[in-house]
């Protein structure tokens, strides 16, 4: 009978150091970054640490969910945003642990004071234009008096219910406050702007003579004109092996992009990034991966890839695409974690009609 019960123990504590104790045989990333991007990033870092690596994809507000839902039973290791605002969600809901400053110290800007999770890349604001029926040199200073350039009337391109452009609102609420957004968003619906539900098809009618001037993100343009993939989330890459990449137009095409005066909020810098789960069972090798996006091979890439500004020091980018420090220059300064302050701005876009 003792020896009986002695196996019995054996057992248990066999069982409860596999069912408990037991390192998992993967890394579990949670992506609203794009497959085209990500998988080609994963298995570059799998080759490299000889590391198992599993991706969830689904747009930051369904990852979000998932992780709330999930709790501290979520598999996943690695929260990768496509926004600032759902990294600061993240963190509200203390669902990101502290880095170290051995990931932390490698961005050259944008970190957050938390340091719960580290920027990755950065994609600015732009007005993109028709070069064959709009002179740039007619084009406002600022993105607050776009309004007033009739010429413009049913000849202008916005989407309104695509993340960036709703980071960009919240952005100009949080600075200029709710009544002057509401006036410039009532101002810019006298144009009758044209609405679309991605940035694609926006700058693929603007090369068509569609419309003659968009508000999209730098890369869209460069996408079109160099080729290039599509670097976040867009939900039809579970029927797809990969997002369709645009095939580059020539380098001719008659679209351009016009940035603002500097420090305009028309020239916002939109930052993507990526933090370790405060559930994850294995912190360390969920920072080697962040140490890897922060890599001079991983940054590159992401600029080749999708036109997307590297955020380590020294990191080059084409030779098409406008200098880092430049771009830096133009763009306002923001606390981007505000950036999570989202639901006035869908309230103000419903209530003027937008979305």
């Amino acid at each position: 009978m003792l020896r009986f019960l002695c196996l019995s123990l054996v057992l248990v504590l066999v069982v409860s150091m596999v069912g408990c104790g037991g390192e998992k045989d993967e890394l579990v990333i949670y992506s609203g970054r794009s497959k085209a991007l990500v998988d080609s990033l994963v298995s570059m870092y799998q080759e490299k640490a000889d590391v198992s690596v599993k991706v969830k994809y689904g747009s930051d507000a369904q990852l979000l969910a998932a992780l709330q839902e999930e709790s501290d039973q979520s598999p996943a290791d690695v929260f990768w945003a496509n926004t600032t605002g759902a990294l600061g969600n993240a963190v509200n809901n203390d669902l990101l642990a502290q880095l170290p400053d051995s990931v932390t110290s490698r961005p050259a800007r944008f970190v957050p004071s938390n340091q719960r999770w580290t920027p990755v890349t950065t994609r600015f604001r732009v007005l993109a234009y028709n070069s064959e029926a709009v002179n740039s040199e007619d084009l406002p200073e600022s993105v607050a008096d776009l309004p007033y350039h009739d010429d413009l009337e049913g000849r202008i391109g916005w989407t309104p219910s695509y993340s960036s452009f709703q980071d960009f609102v919240t952005a100009m609420r949080v600075t200029a406050g709710m009544d002057s957004t509401e006036k410039w968003l009532r101002e810019m619906t006298e144009l009758s702007p044209k609405s679309y539900t991605s940035n694609t098809p926006m700058i693929r009618a603007l090369a068509a003579g569609e419309i003659d001037a968009a508000l999209t993100n730098h890369y869209y343009v460069l996408r079109l004109k160099h080729g290039g993939a599509e670097g976040e989330y867009e939900g039809h890459e579970d029927e797809e092996e990969h997002e369709e990449e645009e095939k580059a137009a020539p380098a001719s095409a008659p679209v351009d992009t016009y940035r603002f005066q500097n420090g305009d909020l028309g020239n916002l810098a939109l930052v993507t990034g990526a933090g370790v789960l405060q559930t994850s069972n294995q912190s360390a090798e969920a920072q080697r991966f962040l140490q890897f996006l922060l890599s001079e091979q991983a940054q590159s890439y992401a600029a080749n890839r999708v036109n997307e500004y590297p955020m380590v020091s020294g990191t080059e980018v084409p030779d098409y695409m406008v200098p880092v420090d430049r771009a830096l220059t133009l763009s306002p300064e923001f606390e981007l974690e505000r950036l999570q302050e989202m639901d006035p701005t869908l309230d103000l876009l419903r209530e003027i009609g937008a979305l």
